[in-house]
């Protein structure tokens, strides 16, 4: 939902004639459907570039939504690359999944109803792909809720978030290699950077097993189907229980957008995992 959020923002604040041409994105998933299904509401014509192996579920809801698809490597192509392309070609506004400022504030509203529901809170944990999340959770959070600390929580496999912060500017990797496919991301961006510089506590980090033990919990005790990368957050808070304990916490979940066959696969992967170590 926080992809929809970021994405409505986003084209409704474009021009009669930007809408009349049509829009590009470029996702894993997620915003792919959320730029589908905004435009399909505001009647704009949306492409999308998805890798070819993202999850068949996203795939389809993608289509569903009525955005044409273009589908890519994500190993050996540059999808920024063939969006610019296409979006020059045909005369497209580009709205990227996290780097634009309105997709950044739209994205910051999920957490901006969060406190307005919950009151002030003392943490607040976010996943983190390319920052959009992030960062509009942060300018939300400083707002309503001043000493709120706020953690960015990515897979332990793609930290270029916390290598980033550690180092002051921003650093690219290759291609993580993670179950969390919404935050297979490369670098943060020009525009999600200085915020997440600014106002982020810390970023933490989490294995691929740690976010399927989660996976696990959400299913079982709280009866919510949550994909791999909506796990971030709340891995990471149990990373560091000395810190969370007897304060007020939020948790943003990002994302129940998950292949049914894969979700059975982890699961029983992990319950499998844990008897051989019994």
């Amino acid at each position: 939902a926080f992809k929809f959020r970021g994405a409505f923002n986003a084209i409704a604040s474009l021009s009669e004639a930007q809408q009349r041409a049509g829009v590009i994105a470029f996702s894993s998933g997620n915003h792919a459907q959320g730029v589908a299904l905004a435009a399909s509401l505001l009647k704009v014509k949306a492409t999308i570039v998805m890798p070819q192996d993202a999850p068949a579920a996203k795939l389809a809801a993608t289509r569903g939504y009525g955005a044409q698809l273009v589908q890519y490597d994500r190993y050996t192509e540059d999808r920024a690359a063939i969006a610019a392309s296409l979006a020059q070609e045909h005369g497209y506004t580009l709205i990227p999944p996290y780097d634009h400022p309105n997709v950044i504030a739209g994205q910051g509203t999920a957490t901006k109803e969060l406190m307005e529901e919950s009151g002030p809170l003392d943490l607040l944990f976010v996943c983190l792909g390319g920052g959009g999340l992030l960062a509009g959770s942060a300018l939300a959070a400083r707002a309503l809720a001043p000493d709120c600390q706020i953690y960015g929580v990515e897979p332990e496999a793609g930290n270029d978030g916390l290598q980033s912060l550690r180092a002051g500017h921003i650093v690219r990797i290759d291609l993580p290699k993670t179950i969390a496919d919404g935050a297979q991301t490369q670098f943060l961006g020009d525009h999600t950077f200085p915020i997440i510089q600014r106002e982020v506590a810390d970023i933490l980090t989490v294995t691929d097993a740690q976010l399927v033990q989660i996976m696990r919990f959400y299913a079982e005790r709280m009866k919510m189907l949550v994909e791999p990368t909506g796990c971030l957050s709340l891995a990471g808070a149990c990373n560091v229980k000395d810190l969370v304990r007897g304060k007020r916490v939020g948790i943003v979940i990002s994302g129940g957008n998950v292949d049914l066959a894969n979700f059975c696969g982890l699961l029983a992967t992990e319950s499998g995992n844990a008897a051989a170590n019994q």
